[in-house]
């Protein structure tokens, strides 16, 4: 059994472990409402709200709280760059940026000023840039914090010959994950070249580290090595009543509609 395959086991062993809720000592629990939820990678923990996000600190103490009632409900967030944390309201095409205090650091970015009238989805990228999917030409453009566009990768639905329907990106160690439920993870450079496609397909998110992507998937939590090209899965205890789950620097989150629970590993 070669490294990676170890790796692979020992990291499953450890998260079946903490399937059954078992570890009451280390593992802790947010009461709050939320629609979906991030974390960054100081453990500190976002949950969204309609139009509110929330900030708690990693032992799950109550932070900052951010609102715009004007801009409605929020369609995403990405907390990559604590200091610089994403919120889209896509109804609005406006991207908002956020400190660390929850507080905005800049100007909104109105996208349709762009040009870019049809924008699915937004995300973080590396040295302060952002990403977004514009459907109108089916086309990933990356800006910088001057909101230059220095990537563009063209309409993919003419390179790949299909339609994408993307419903979820992230970008990790310099690259871009766009998650189509109908055809995969197709994963990308920070130039925009295509890299390869992960053929698991109907995922509603995923989180990311140097080897893997972990998602929930019906009623399994899985794993999938793209070094290796290999999947696990482990099934869920009380899957109906779980909002979302993620693996994010070695945590494990429980999300449900009124509560998040958080299992360090």
């Amino acid at each position: 059994m070669n490294f990676l395959k170890k790796y692979i086991l020992i990291l499953l062993i450890l998260i079946s472990l903490s399937f059954a809720h078992g570890d009451k000592k280390s593992q802790f629990e947010i009461i709050t409402p939320l629609d979906f939820f991030t974390a960054d990678n100081l453990g500190n923990i976002y949950t969204v709200k309609n139009d509110e996000v929330i900030k708690f600190l990693p032992n799950g103490k109550f932070f900052a709280r951010y609102s715009n009632l004007k801009l409605g409900k929020i369609a995403s967030i990405d907390a990559t760059n604590p200091l610089k944390i994403i919120l889209y309201y896509r109804d609005f095409q406006t991207i908002v940026f956020l400190d660390n205090q929850l507080s905005a650091n800049s100007q909104e970015v109105l996208l349709d000023a762009l040009g870019l009238e049809q924008t699915e989805l937004a995300c973080a990228g590396s040295n302060n840039s952002f990403w977004i999917y514009n459907k109108q030409n089916n086309e990933l453009i990356r800006f910088n914090e001057n909101l230059k566009k220095v990537t563009a990768t063209g309409n993919l639905k003419q390179i790949f010959k299909t339609d994408l329907t993307p419903n979820y990106m992230i970008e990790h160690n310099g690259f871009l994950f766009l998650n189509c439920p109908n055809n995969g993870v197709f994963i990308f450079d920070m130039f925009g070249s295509y890299s390869k496609l992960i053929a698991i397909k109907e995922l509603k998110e995923f989180s990311v580290n140097e080897k893997a992507i972990y998602y929930k998937k019906d009623s399994v939590f899985c794993s999938y090595n793209f070094k290796v090209f290999e999947e696990a899965c482990k099934p869920l205890i009380n899957n109906k009543f779980i909002l979302s789950l993620k693996y994010i620097n070695k945590k494990l989150y429980f999300a449900y509609k009124d509560s998040l629970i958080i299992e360090p590993l």
